[in-house]
C-alpha cells in the first residue's frame, strides 16, 4: 500500500468525518482510492461512509475490494475481517483470516481480537489457538480469561474452562458473566459454594450493569442447586428486572412487526420459484425458540456421516438485508418487512449459498441452527427450495422458564419479563402457524419431549424428512466432539436426558402470571 499523493484528500477526509458530513468524507474517500487503489484504509473508511449513508451494498463491495488488497500486516487483515464480519460477507472473512500475516503476528492484542473474529465465525478451535498464542505472549486479562474459558467449554474442555473461569475473577473480581458461567459449570453444595463471594462482589459492581445482573443470575442458580427455591426465584426476578431496564424490551412493536410480516408473507410471494440453482450441498435450518432443544437435535444431526453443524450462522438475515440494500443488526425490522415484497429472493437463496457452502466440506448438507431463524422460515424455504426446515416446539411453561432462567444478554430482551415473554411466546405461535398455513408439509416440527424420551423413533423421523437414512449411533452425544457454541454446550456433552422436563413447577406460585398469560 502506497500513501504517493493521498495525503490531502486523506486528511480532508478525516476532518469531514470528525464533523460527521459523510457527503464530504466520501467525496475525499474516492479522491484517495482513484490516486491509490490499494489504500486499505480508506475503503474500510468509505464503507463505514456508505453504511452511514445506509448503503450496505456499496460498503460490502468496498470491503470486499480491501480483502484482495490486504498489505502484509495482520492488525490490518484484523481490521477489515471485523467489518467483513458486520455486513455478513462470510465467505470473505474466512479468506482474510487465512492471510500470510497472522501465521507470523506477535502482537498479542491483535491476536485476540482476531480470535473473536474467529468465534463470530464459528471457528472455535482456531479462535482458541489464537487466544493460546496472545497468552504464550504474555497477554493476561480477565478478557481474555473469560473468552478462552468460554472456547474450552466450546471445545469440550470443561476442567480447563473451570480454571481460567476461576483465574478471570482472581484478575477481575466484579466480572459478573465469569462468575455465572461457573455456576453453569458445576454443582453448588453447602460446602463449596459462590454465595459469600456473590454478595461481596455485590457491594462492588457496578449498579445496574450486565455484571451486576449476571451475579443476580449466578446466586439464582447457586440457591437452586442448594434448593433454597424462595431465594432463588428472588435472585432471578431482580437479574431480569436489570436486564429488562438495560434492553427497553418492547412487546408491542414485536407484535406489529410480525402481524406485517404475516400480512406481506402471502401464499403468492412465497410460491416456488426457482429450482435451487444446483446439487451441490444444502442447509438443514433448525429453528424454534431459544432452549427448545435445538442444539440436542443439531448434535444429532452432526453424528450423521453426511452432515456438518455449522453452528448459528446470520447469514440468511444479512442476504435479506443485502437485498433490501438496508444495513441493520436486528433479523427483522419495520423498514425491512416493508421491503419484502420487492427482495429477489431467488438471489437471497444464491447469494445465501455462496456465502455458507464452503462449511459443507464434502458433506451432503450443513446444519444452520439459528433459532430466530423461525421468524423468516418461510423466507428461507422460498429463497431455499432445496433446503430442510425443522422445528423444535417445546411445552409453553417449559420454554418459557427456560428463556427467564437464562442470560443471553442484549439478545432476547422479551426473556427479561415474564408478560413480555408470553407475548412473545404468542407471536411465534402465530407466526409458525401461518407458515404451515401457507407452505404446508414444508416444515417438520419436533417435539421436544419425545426427542428426549423416544430419540431413535425421532431421529428415524427426522432423516427421513431429510431423504438420509438412519445411521446406527446417530442419538449417542457422547460420539459427537464437535465444538458447541450454545448455552447448553456442557450439558449436550453428558448424552440425551429428560432432566429439562417441567422444571418450572418448583416455582409454581412465582410463575403464576405467566402460567396465566400463557
Amino acid at each position: 500500500m502506497t500513501m504517493h499523493g493521498a495525503a490531502g484528500p486523506w486528511e480532508r477526509a478525516q476532518a469531514a468525518l470528525g464533523r460527521r458530513d459523510l457527503r464530504q468524507a466520501r467525496a475525499a474517500l474516492e479522491t484517495v482510492l482513484q490516486q491509490d487503489p490499494a489504500h486499505v484504509p480508506a475503503r474500510v473508511l468509505l464503507a463505514g461512509v456508505h453504511l452511514g449513508e445506509q448503503r450496505l451494498r456499496d460498503a460490502s463491495a468496498q470491503l470486499v475490494l480491501a480483502a484482495r488488497t490486504l498489505p502484509d500486516d495482520a492488525a490490518t487483515a484484523c481490521r477489515v475481517a471485523q467489518a467483513l464480519m458486520r455486513v455478513g460477507e462470510s465467505a470473505a472473512t474466512r479468506d482474510v483470516l487465512q492471510h500470510r500475516s497472522i501465521a507470523q503476528c506477535r502482537d498479542a492484542v491483535v491476536l485476540a481480537s482476531l480470535a473473536h473474529v474467529h468465534q463470530s465465525l464459528g471457528q472455535h478451535e482456531q479462535a482458541l489457538a489464537l487466544m493460546d498464542r496472545a497468552r504464550a505472549l504474555g497477554f493476561d486479562h480477565p478478557d481474555l480469561r473469560y473468552f478462552r474459558s468460554i472456547q474450552l467449554q466450546f471445545n469440550g474442555r470443561l476442567e480447563e474452562a473451570r480454571e481460567e473461569l476461576e483465574a478471570c475473577l482472581r484478575l477481575g473480581p466484579t466480572y459478573g458473566r465469569a462468575s455465572l458461567t461457573l455456576a453453569r459449570l458445576r454443582k453448588a453444595s453447602p460446602e463449596a459454594n459462590q454465595l459469600a463471594y456473590i454478595a461481596d462482589q455485590l457491594q462492588r459492581v457496578a449498579p445496574g450493569s450486565e455484571d451486576h445482573a449476571a451475579f443476580e443470575f449466578a446466586r439464582y442458580k447457586e440457591l437452586e442447586d442448594l434448593g433454597r427455591y424462595d431465594e432463588a426465584f428472588a435472585a432471578l426476578s431482580r437479574g431480569n428486572a436489570l436486564m429488562y431496564r438495560r434492553v427497553q424490551h418492547d412487546p408491542a412493536r414485536d407484535t406489529r412487526q410480525v402481524e406485517a410480516l404475516i400480512a406481506r408473507c402471502t401464499r403468492e410471494l412465497l410460491a416456488p420459484g426457482g429450482d435451487g440453482n444446483d446439487d451441490g450441498p444444502q442447509p438443514i435450518f433448525v429453528i424454534g425458540l431459544p432452549r427448545s432443544g435445538t442444539t440436542v437435535l443439531d448434535r444429532i444431526l452432526g453424528n450423521h456421516s453426511q452432515i456438518v453443524s455449522a453452528g448459528e450462522l446470520g447469514d440468511f438475515a444479512h442476504q435479506l438485508r443485502w437485498s433490501a440494500d438496508l444495513p441493520g443488526r436486528s433479523l427483522l425490522d419495520d423498514a425491512l418487512i416493508e421491503r419484502l415484497p420487492d427482495l429477489d429472493l431467488d438471489d437471497v437463496g444464491r447469494r445465501y449459498l455462496a456465502q455458507t457452502r464452503w462449511r459443507a466440506g464434502r458433506h451432503r448438507y450443513f446444519v444452520d441452527k439459528l433459532p430466530p431463524n423461525f421468524l423468516v422460515a418461510g423466507l428461507i424455504a422460498r429463497a431455499l427450495p432445496r433446503a430442510v426446515l425443522l422445528h423444535l416446539h417445546r411445552e409453553p411453561m417449559d420454554v418459557c422458564f427456560s428463556n427467564y432462567r437464562a442470560l443471553f444478554g442484549d439478545a432476547y430482551g422479551y426473556s427479561y419479563d415474564l408478560q413480555a415473554l408470553a407475548a412473545h411466546h404468542r407471536n411465534y405461535r402465530r407466526v409458525m402457524a401461518h407458515w404451515h398455513a401457507v407452505l404446508p408439509g414444508r416444515i417438520l416440527d419436533v417435539d421436544y419431549r419425545e426427542l428426549v424420551s423416544q430419540p431413535d423413533a425421532v431421529a428415524a423421523r427426522v432423516f427421513a424428512f431429510c431423504t438420509l437414512p438412519m445411521e446406527p449411533g446417530v442419538t449417542d452425544l457422547s460420539r459427537n466432539a464437535a465444538p458447541v457454541a450454545t448455552l447448553s454446550s456442557a450439558q449436550v456433552r453428558e448424552g440425551i436426558h429428560a432432566r429439562g422436563l417441567s422444571e418450572w413447577p418448583r416455582y409454581q406460585a412465582q410463575l403464576e402470571p405467566l402460567r396465566r398469560a400463557l
